[in-house]
């Protein structure tokens, strides 16, 4: 059964279409997975020698759905859809009728929503089975996850938000998971716990459904294990309309998202690649700088022109004042429960009285109108180097140790390479670039493409991880 637990997304789709395997099959052999490599039962706080990558699990419902997938992959055979049949794990933030909502918060400990959310509407239509909720750090606001341990070594962070969604698949225990991204929550638990993720175009994806933390700032997208298979589950995700983002030029529509790697011995040739000094401030973990450079000689190997140029403007970190447009739009959403005020934990009770004062509405008018502006500065830069993409590290560090619970910190480095992409709407794909040789950990690189090119970024990511830099397999 351990083996049916390896299958990835694309796997997976195609062992159910031959019907070498059932749904229902899969759907077992992960059940089993999770017994084994969990930690346990779904819990609250977690401990320091579990993985807990679970907020709940639905083993009754999983079953029902595969069951019913493979009553329609009998029926519609290869005209199923690709997805068909593939199980998925649900951030703790995207609802389902009938199914409990919370955050990974007491808070809204009583929540159930009514509708699905428009992101679960499109996955379950294309026949996906939903295995259970994954944690996030409490609503979202934070980049520990802290009652999730990392796979690859437990006492470690899985990075935040989306650390249970990047331990569960890190871990086999499901072959995608979704997340958010608002200052670089898919892409960095996917850079510290050795998997693939895509932060699409801001706006590319509704986000009607999700619990928000800033709604300006997030982005919905899939991790997996490879780049490849995050392609196949974006596609889904983003097949229909897309959102209207009142500061943001619009995402564009979404091209044909590619789902293997090019052949030959030089796939880059004719693209061009710039490393940039917009983070040249802030300082890089040696195995973190190993990995960096190891994805510049890969681009190269396969044909890529790289290109060091000046950025034209520095990173922004949680810092910088246009972070805190984040702040405001988070204390929109839950000044309605300031009534359950001291149900939050500690970390976020600080971060929400901050939020309720930290600026003026003209402040966040003139913030708003500045993000426009950076990203058509961005998009200018493109054009008069023509370049295809950047490529930076996806984290300044490898994964640390987390702490007790959500130790509250005025600094998260894991979010100060990423952040800046959030305030300008470009798109990121992240992959692993290795283990470092100090740490053992993973590394992790993004790509970043210009707004609503996708695909740009998506085919490099393939290409790189079928000839220069495979998907890493977590040893346990």
């Amino acid at each position: 059964m351990s083996e049916l637990s390896d299958l990835g997304v694309l796997e997976a789709a195609a062992a159910l279409r031959s019907r070498r395997v059932s749904s229902l099959e899969l759907v077992h052999a992960l059940q089993e997975q999770i017994d084994q490599v969990n930690g346990g039962p779904p819990s609250a706080y977690g401990s320091q020698d579990v993985i807990n990558a679970w907020v709940r699990l639905y083993p009754e419902l999983a079953e029902t759905q595969a069951y019913a997938a493979d009553r329609r992959l009998a029926a519609e055979g290869a005209e199923a859809p690709l997805l068909c049949g593939v199980p998925i794990g649900l951030k703790d933030l995207y609802a389902v009728s009938g199914l409990p909502l919370t955050a990974s918060s007491s808070v809204l400990e009583d929540n159930v929503p009514t509708a699905d959310c428009v992101v679960w509407e499109r996955l379950s239509a294309a026949g996906m089975v939903l295995v259970g909720h994954t944690h996030t750090h409490e609503f979202a606001c934070g980049g520990t996850t802290g009652q999730v341990g990392n796979p690859w070594r437990l006492e470690c962070t899985a990075s935040g938000s989306s650390g249970g969604s990047a331990a569960a698949v890190a871990a086999r225990m499901v072959p995608v998971a979704t997340g958010t991204d608002t200052a670089g929550s898919i892409r960095a638990p996917a850079s510290i716990c050795g998997i693939s993720g895509i932060k699409p175009t801001t706006g590319r994806i509704p986000l009607d459904g999700v619990i928000p933390l800033g709604f300006t700032f997030d982005t919905l997208g899939p991790l997996a294990r490879s780049v490849a298979d995050c392609s196949a589950v974006l596609a889904a995700m983003a097949g229909g309309r897309s959102a209207t983002v009142a500061h943001a030029m619009p995402a564009g529509s979404l091209g044909e998202l590619p789902l293997r790697a090019r052949g030959g011995p030089r796939p880059l040739a004719g693209c061009t690649v710039a490393v940039t000094d917009r983070f040249a401030a802030l300082e890089l973990d040696a195995d973190v700088q190993r990995g960096y450079e190891r994805a510049q000689q890969a681009v190269e190997a396969l044909g890529a022109r790289l290109v060091e140029l000046p950025a034209p403007m520095p990173a922004f970190t949680l810092e910088s004042p246009e972070f805190a447009l984040v702040l405001v739009e988070m204390w929109s959403y839950h000044q309605a429960l300031a009534d359950r005020f001291e149900r939050y934990r500690p970390q976020l009770q600080r971060t929400l009285e901050v939020a309720r004062e930290v600026m003026s509405a003209s402040e966040y008018a003139s913030l708003q109108l500045r993000r426009g502006q950076y990203a058509l500065v961005w998009e200018r830069w493109f054009d008069e180097h023509r370049v295809d993409l950047i490529l930076e590290p996806a984290t300044r560090t490898v994964a640390y140790p987390r702490g007790d619970g959500y130790d509250y910190t005025d600094h998260n480095p894991l979010a100060d390479l990423t952040l800046g992409w959030n305030v300008t709407g470009h798109p990121g794909v992240a992959l692993p670039s290795g283990l470092g040789p100090r740490s053992g950990l993973p590394t992790g690189i993004q790509l970043i493409a210009r707004r609503g090119r996708e695909e740009d970024a998506v085919q490099v990511g393939i290409d790189l991880q079928a000839h220069e830099l495979p998907p890493l397999r977590w040893p346990g």
